[in-house]
């Protein structure tokens, strides 16, 4: 059983910053593929940013290149998203996901077995 819990969410104004936490349970963290995802209302889950279990993989959406920085801290059970030039559009619930099937980066949501209960961004205009 993994159990993830993000923190870091909350309001900001158009071009601030903000750093999203995952913290993870499970001994086999520095195995599993790790991603976040948003999603707003009426709208399907988009994959923002993933991460191979060592770093050597990173997979960012194009609408967050550039912007948007994923990392991870196997020593802590850690993976963060440093999120830079916030726009309004970025606007939505942020989810941490953990995928346990391999060390291949995954975009499809139905391949991260785990989530998090998701913590709201807000950008205002």
């Amino acid at each position: 059983q993994v159990q993830l819990v993000e923190s870091g969410g909350g309001l900001v104004q158009d071009g601030g910053s903000l750093r999203l936490s995952c913290a993870a349970s499970g001994r086999t963290f520095s195995t599993y593929v790790m991603g976040w995802f948003r999603q707003v209302p009426g709208k399907e889950r988009e994959l923002v940013a993933a991460i191979s279990w060592n770093g050597g993989t990173i997979y960012y959406a194009d609408s967050v290149k550039g912007r948007f920085t994923i990392s991870r801290d196997n020593a802590k059970n850690m993976v963060y998203l440093q999120m830079n030039s916030l726009k309004p559009e970025d606007t939505a619930v942020y989810y941490c996901a953990a995928d346990l099937g391999g060390n291949r980066v995954k975009v499809q949501g139905s391949a991260y077995g785990y989530w998090g209960q998701g913590t709201q961004v807000t950008v205002s205009s």
